[in-house]
């Protein structure tokens, strides 16, 4: 008997177990789209995933805190290895997939979802964190990690290739950088493993690493504001010499002459604020005259952010003052005595006290940075 050469509705005479899907059959079966703007880059290397959990180094007991766990890849292979898992994801899409994933298994019920910003978020006690990390809260989520009151015992994070490089480059290096120094100053960071672009869905436009951040016990009894600010004054240009960075702005010196008047307030330290005579020279007005050699004189606002660390930011105050100087024009405060004062009190620590003043910030390690910190503190000048 012949075969029924009728075509039926929709071509369903074409359907076979072996035939390609059409693009819209595709469409259908697709989850959703992924959203870029969440930095939503799913990891798809089953290999890549197992490998980031037995770097790990997971006990029985512990319990995980995942960033950005997308459809559960990673989390599936984290709950079978560690007692419980806190996902923290900021798509409810994905979050409701990865609950669907694993409900009515076993693993479901050591998982708690959270759905929110993990930067905004209060997180609850956990002694590993593994992230496959959205690249736009790198910087915001490794210091939120490491300023915990309780610190976990390691975090594994993926990272964009350049700013996981950063992150444990040593003096020197070209992508040292303030970031180096504030992490490597509370953890250690060491890297792991590389991670192409192909092993995610879709893949990013940069490649990957995978480092580990293990953060020191016990924590350095330093204030971290007063750290941050002394770096980021230092690596305003990570080539020019601390002499230049601290002494060759005016903006820097007002800076710390307001830090310093604030300090002889709260102990009681009588100052003479008094404006210096407009005709007196003064050693402020013969170092400005010499500093143009390191190219900082001439804008005193341009550059406050490092152009090779993208997570520098202009800090307010410079802000402040750089909206200032534009409503006032030509109009520029008169030099106080406090001023001069904190001049020479900056020159005598980077001259006399630690003989740093020649040296480049790129060039200077975690010692000499603490050194400079305990100098500026010892004549009363903080960052803070």
């Amino acid at each position: 008997m012949p075969k029924d050469k009728r075509k039926r509705a929709n071509g369903a005479a074409d359907a076979s177990p072996y035939s390609k899907p059409s693009a819209k059959a595709s469409a259908a079966h697709s989850i959703f789209k992924m959203d870029k703007d969440l930095g939503q880059h799913i990891l798809k290397n089953p290999g890549v995933a197992s490998a980031i959990v037995q770097k790990a180094h997971l006990k029985q007991s512990d319990h995980v805190l995942e960033v950005g766990p997308g459809t559960g890849n990673l989390t599936v292979l984290i709950l079978k290895a560690a007692k419980a898992v806190t996902a923290v994801e900021m798509d409810p899409r994905m979050a409701a997939e990865l609950t669907k994933r694993v409900q009515g298994t076993p693993e479901g019920k050591r998982l708690k979802v959270m759905l929110g910003d993990v930067i905004k978020t209060e997180l609850p006690h956990f002694d590993v964190c593994i992230s496959n990390t959205p690249y736009q809260i790198s910087s915001p989520l490794v210091f939120k990690l490491l300023s915990l009151p309780n610190p976990p015992r390691s975090c594994i994070l993926m990272f964009q290739r350049e700013f996981a490089m950063r992150l444990f480059a040593k003096p020197g290096e070209k992508l040292y950088s303030r970031l180096s120094v504030n992490v490597q100053m509370w953890a250690k960071v060491s890297h792991i493993m590389k991670v192409g672009r192909n092993n995610f869905n879709p893949p990013p436009q940069v490649e990957s690493n995978v480092v580990r951040i293990e953060p020191k016990f016990p924590r350095p009894q330093i204030a971290y504001e007063e750290w941050d600010g002394l770096l980021r004054i230092a690596f305003v240009r990570k080539n020019r010499t601390l002499r230049a960075g601290f002494l060759g702005t005016s903006a820097v010196v007002e800076l710390l002459a307001s830090n310093y008047r604030l300090y002889c307030a709260q102990h009681d330290i009588p100052v003479d604020d008094s404006p210096l005579d407009p005709n007196q020279s003064t050693t402020a007005d013969a170092e400005t005259e010499t500093m143009d050699i390191d190219g900082a004189a001439d804008d005193e606002f341009k550059g406050f952010s490092d152009p090779d660390d993208p997570d520098d930011e202009l800090p307010d105050f410079f802000k402040e003052m750089q909206a200032a100087k534009k409503v006032n024009g030509a109009n520029r405060k008169k030099k106080g005595r406090v001023s001069e004062l904190v001049r020479e009190k900056v020159r005598k620590v980077l001259e006399d006290d630690t003989k740093l003043a020649d040296k480049r910030a790129r060039l200077c390690d975690e010692g000499d940075f603490l050194k400079l910190l305990y100098a500026f503190n010892q004549e009363g000048i903080h960052f803070s």
